[in-house]
């Protein structure tokens, strides 16, 4: 594990996929690789870009990867995929639809499965982060694969979450009640030449009038943008308006470092990455020897019969392993 650590710090992108998909399997020993990463890494922008499925967030995902690398960025792309009923793994869609940037050697994308998180990211989507990170990607792109209003994980780990919007998809006012319209630093309000654009917009700009990034009495509060994009421009103009986020993403980068709530962002992701780790180290290997052992069966069949409440059954059990 510490060779295959060593060849992703020399860059190896073999080597980075190889650990990402041990992360995802969970093979035992890759925490020795992590271990051996972690300390390079913490230097990259994280940009999380969410919003629900057919919103459009691919295609711009793959003109944002064009728009970075005209100036100059190395790029790691997690796209998040849902899992596959046949292989457990990633499906690839998000990837297929980035494949013009494959002779890069600046850009690596990989696809991740959502591996049934209720969040939308599984614990290997952080640890992702870090490798992208330990190669040296200056800019890494987490794409969600939009299960839901509720996949609001990627807070945890993005410094920057643009959450994309389409009109006539729901995204009106019962998406603004939701919680993934309050972890937005940029909205985007893509395929804006269809109905509903303007009513859309509107509403948007109500939430953006209520935020409480907005309503920060600081003269450093951050105004959060809401950019249009239209399906239906031609290529050039289309880049054009993808290269406007390109720049506003930069804009609250530089806001974040200023006003040094970056710290704060960091902070809340190492917290992140520590709350999965200790979930993996202590609660997984106790549900693992519960299912092995029988005892995950005996005691649902207690539950069955009504000869004892969950509750009893946890503080048992935490009790029982607490004092390993």
């Amino acid at each position: 594990m510490v060779e295959l650590s060593e060849k992703v710090l020399a860059g190896n992108i073999r080597a980075a996929s190889r650990l990402i998909r041990n992360l995802e399997d969970q093979i035992p020993d890759t925490n020795a690789a992590m271990r051996e990463l972690f300390t390079t890494t913490g230097e990259s922008h994280v940009i999380g870009i969410t919003g629900a499925p057919g919103a459009g967030k691919s295609t711009l995902t793959d003109e944002l990867i064009a728009a970075l690398r005209k100036k100059d960025k190395s790029i790691g792309v997690l796209a998040v995929d849902p899992t596959s009923p046949f292989s457990g793994g990633a499906i690839l869609g998000d990837r297929i639809r980035m494949l013009r940037h494959s002779e890069d050697k600046e850009v690596f994308v990989r696809s991740l499965a959502t591996r049934g998180s209720m969040g939308g990211l599984s614990k290997a989507v952080g640890e992702g982060i870090l490798v992208m990170e330990a190669l040296g990607k200056e800019k890494v792109i987490v794409e969600t694969c939009g299960v839901g209003q509720q996949e609001v994980d990627i807070i945890n780990h993005a410094h920057t979450v643009i959450v994309v919007l389409v009109p006539g998809m729901g995204d009106d006012i019962q998406a603004i009640k939701a919680g993934l319209m309050e972890i937005a630093d940029i909205f985007v309000i893509n395929k804006a030449d269809r109905d509903g654009a303007a009513k859309l917009y509107q509403e948007v700009l109500n939430v953006v009038a209520m935020s409480k990034k907005n309503s920060d009495s600081t003269d450093d509060c951050w105004t959060i943008p809401i950019l249009k994009i239209e399906g239906v421009l031609p290529p050039q103009e289309f880049a054009k308006s993808v290269e406007a986020l390109s720049n506003k993403i930069e804009e609250h980068y530089q806001y974040l470092v200023k006003s040094n709530r970056l710290a704060e962002r960091k902070r809340r992701k190492r917290k992140a990455e520590l709350n999965e780790a200790l979930w993996a180290t202590i609660f997984q290997p106790v549900l693992h020897e519960l299912n092995a052992n029988g005892q995950m069966e005996k005691m649902v069949d207690q539950l069955l019969n009504r000869e004892v409440d969950p509750y009893t059954l946890a503080e048992e059990v935490a009790q029982r392993y607490m004092k390993k």
